[in-house]
């Protein structure tokens, strides 16, 4: 699930072995899906397993199998993605590489199939009935209005970025080889037949994605048929391939993926240059000199008992302050993921009453807002600022999980640096009433003056971040 254009994962009960781009919307089909808040969301993707059960005894231990013959959940799946959608779309302009890969598995290897430029649906239609090549569709939440219903709710339930792949296979093919993915998956078969085999992870909670040879992986540990309506959860690290059966004219699901970096590794790298840059500033023993010479060794062994010590410190530091800041992994999220699917009204454009002194106020979309504090630019020595970031400011459901690892300027040039409101330090308290509470009165934001009460309200009123009850 890469948001950045990588590779991406190819993606009841427990397992009885044990816009501005153009859009295809879904048709109208009864919904099995409750969005009336993130939670009913994920509760009704995984029923009729309970949440509490799923994270007890499944999430980042095991596959889930959840096997429905259910008309309407299967008649609602089929309305996510179908093989007929793919005419329209190329006619749109989709491209190799970025929005579809042409590929399938030979003698145990991936082999590419893709042309250069613009898809042509002619010559995709060739090559999957004649070269059996499996259709690979990146992020069709760009597209489709329910997935993007779907994805953006998860990302409001996990607090992580959620892409989607489509795969489209026909009968007796198989697309990717055996591997294991760096993400949470979770598959939901729209078409046809996919028989499926799972195998014991090599590499836990896989950081990577890699291919496994067939003499590596051994037995499958689960093996059965995913049809229209079924889901499979399998965390990262798990081994899997997956083929369409003899029979059956092709297959078609979806992956929905999330949880990539989003571990507690990933976190501390994030947080801990933050403890160290404050701890220092109150700690004379992190401000001494590291021996003369120390970078022009090659083993630094003796210094590793010192930089146990200071790691100690900065553990007991943590746990008095009980602070411990993540901004970029934040600004990340924040950044590249969905906005709300809010049909055709426009919550960009500020409306309603102008906030007074006397108003009662509320935060908008607070699943899709948060507070980071970082250094200032322009001068990071000496204070810290707060920043409100929203999604608004966000890349937008065009370019969702599109761009590349350096991409630091969106389509028009501007600065991804330049997202999020910033208030000095002193408005931080105020900011988290507004994001804690659901309404309160301007004059009892906790900011020194009346004038700065309004001013903090008037600002996140333009940005249509808050609005007057």
């Amino acid at each position: 699930m890469p948001k950045k254009g990588g590779k991406h994962a190819e993606m009841g009960r427990e397992m009885q072995t044990e816009c501005k781009r153009p859009k295809v919307e879904a048709a109208c089909s009864p919904s099995v899906m409750n969005f009336e808040s993130p939670d009913s969301l994920f509760g009704s993707l995984i029923s009729p397993i309970k949440q509490e059960i799923f994270f007890r005894e499944y999430w980042e231990q095991k596959p889930l199998l959840v096997q429905r013959n259910d008309p309407l959940q299967a008649a609602y799946y089929q309305s996510l993605f179908q093989l007929s959608d793919l005419k329209e779309l190329c006619s749109q302009g989709l491209y190799y590489g970025r929005d579809i890969n042409i590929c399938r598995c030979v003698n145990g290897k991936k082999k590419v199939l893709n042309k250069e430029g613009k898809v042509n649906y002619m010559q995709l239609k060739k090559d999957f009935d004649q070269k059996k090549a499996t259709v690979q569709f990146h992020q069709p939440q760009r597209f489709k209005e329910e997935l993007w219903k779907i994805q953006e709710k998860l990302e409001c339930y996990f607090g992580s970025l959620v892409g989607s792949n489509v795969y489209i296979t026909p009968q007796g093919s198989q697309g990717l080889p055996p591997h294991y993915d760096d993400v949470e998956v979770f598959i939901l078969q729209v078409e046809g037949e996919k028989h499926w085999r799972l195998y014991k992870p090599t590499v836990h909670l896989a950081r990577e994605y890699n291919v496994e040879s067939e003499d590596r992986i051994g037995n499958p540990t689960h093996e059965f048929i995913l049809k229209p309506g079924d889901l499979l959860y399998f965390p990262r690290g798990t081994i899997h391939q997956a083929d369409t059966p003899l029979g059956i004219s092709y297959s078609t699901h979806v992956t929905i993926s999330t949880y990539q970096n989003n571990s507690w590794g990933d976190f501390l790298l994030d947080a801990i240059p933050g403890l160290v840059f404050d701890t220092a500033k109150e700690d004379v023993v992190l401000r001494t000199s590291i021996p003369r010479q120390l970078l022009m060794q090659v083993d630094i062994a003796d210094s590793t008992k010192k930089l146990s010590s200071l790691l100690r410190r900065l553990a007991d530091h943590l746990e008095n302050t009980r602070e411990l800041r993540s901004s970029d992994m934040k600004k990340d999220f924040i950044m590249n993921r969905l906005p709300p699917c809010l049909g055709d009204s426009d919550p960009l454009t500020p409306g309603g009453k102008l906030p007074k002194i006397d108003s009662k106020i509320r935060l908008q979309f607070r699943d899709h807002t948060i507070i980071t504090v970082e250094p200032d630019q322009e001068n990071s020595v000496s204070m810290r600022v707060a920043s409100l970031y929203a999604w608004g400011r966000s890349a937008g459901r065009d370019s969702h999980m599109m761009g590349t690892e350096d991409d630091t300027t969106n389509e028009e040039g501007i600065s991804q640096q330049t997202h999020g409101l910033r208030f000095p330090l002193s408005y931080l308290d105020a900011l988290k009433q507004i994001w804690s509470s659901s309404t309160v009165y301007v004059k009892e934001l906790n900011l020194s003056s009346d004038e700065e009460k309004e001013n903090l309200a008037l600002s996140l009123w333009t940005e249509c971040l808050i609005e007057v009850i």
